[in-house]
């Protein structure tokens, strides 16, 4: 097949890209500046220079196309950041779909997330019926909802349209989870919340390229797909193992639940109402979907799409241990 994917210097969609490659897929990606041409190019595929605001790029990179895998997003960034998560995240996911009607581009595959069913509560033993929530704790939760639904109503006879729902995305090569856990460990910022024993799903990156791949041959058209690593694993102890591939010793320091809401509370207010940089360091966003049970099912991407998550966690840990992680701000 020819494949146009969005993101593919990234984390997932770089993963994506490895995968389609290796299978024989021509691929053309989507790169927003010369470092990630590069990296594109250096992966065998070739780079569609421009971003996801540019409508000539997005139909000269879907002409052609088989299938296109829309895998960029903005994905950090605080309260005051609406704008931006809205242009890149909804925007952006508009002019690649009309980009890819116009082109007559058979399917698209959305890469979404778990947060877009996250309201006021954790998610608990949820599957594809949950149905969104009325309002969401952040901006991306809320454009990522968006821009699910804009990819789902998109689709037609003609073109198919499906989003896949990965939890937790973790695995060699990840520049943002560990990276950020590593240097909290080390910094002794990390806490866990009520001793951080809660379940928690996971998804392996591989694991997530199995169920894009399954949901472009086999998904159904407007349908949603949770992915996961399978059972979900108690919290404390995937993370202290995610930091030991590290060489880093897990925090022993914890923080009642009551208190660590009352302080994402506050850093949510604070960085809404003044002109902080980033994130804050606590929010509801990450309370509700990180720091609480969080349990989705996988069960409709096994039964309809054949995905297995053929990546155990014991393998993606060996692999860690093989692939040191960069900190933030470490540099090149």
């Amino acid at each position: 097949m020819h494949v146009f994917l969005t993101g593919g210097s990234g984390f997932v969609g770089g993963a994506v890209l490895r995968a389609l490659q290796e299978r024989g897929d021509t691929v053309a990606a989507l790169a927003r500046s010369g470092t990630a041409a590069n990296e594109v190019r250096d992966a065998g595929a070739t780079p569609v220079e421009g971003d996801l605001d540019d409508r000539a790029t997005l139909h000269r990179g879907c002409r052609g196309a088989d299938l296109v895998v829309h895998a960029a997003a903005k994905l950090s960034g605080g309260p005051r950041e609406f704008e931006a998560f809205h242009r890149t995240n909804v925007l952006g996911t508009e002019n690649v779909l009309a980009a890819a009607r116009a082109e007559n581009v058979p399917a698209l595959v959305h890469l979404s997330t778990e947060q877009v069913v996250l309201g006021r509560e954790p998610l608990i033993d949820v599957d594809e019926t949950r149905p969104y929530p009325a309002h969401h704790p952040g901006p991306y939760a809320r454009t990522k909802a968006e821009a699910e639904r804009l990819v789902l109503a998109a689709g037609d006879d003609g073109f198919r349209t499906v989003a896949v729902r990965p939890r937790l995305v973790w695995g060699a090569g990840d520049r943002t989870v560990l990276p950020a856990l590593v240097a909290a460990a080390r910094s002794g910022r990390l806490r866990w919340v009520d001793g951080g024993r809660y379940p928690t799903s996971t998804c392996h990156v591989r694991n997530v390229v199995e169920g894009v791949l399954a949901a472009a041959e086999h998904g159904a058209a407007g349908a949603t797909y949770f992915l996961t690593d399978g059972e979900p694993r108690d919290f404390r102890t995937f993370i202290t193992a995610l930091l030991d591939t590290q060489g880093v010793p897990a925090p022993t320091g914890t923080m009642p639940r009551l208190v660590a809401s009352a302080a994402a509370t506050a850093c949510d207010a604070a960085w809404r109402l003044l002109p902080l940089p980033g994130e804050p360091p606590l929010s509801r966003t990450l309370l509700l979907d990180v720091l609480s049970t969080c349990t989705v099912s996988d069960a409709r991407a096994r039964a309809e799409l054949g995905y297995v998550g053929r990546v155990s966690v014991a393998d993606g840990l060996a692999e860690l241990r093989e692939d040191p992680v960069r900190e933030p701000g470490a540099g090149l």
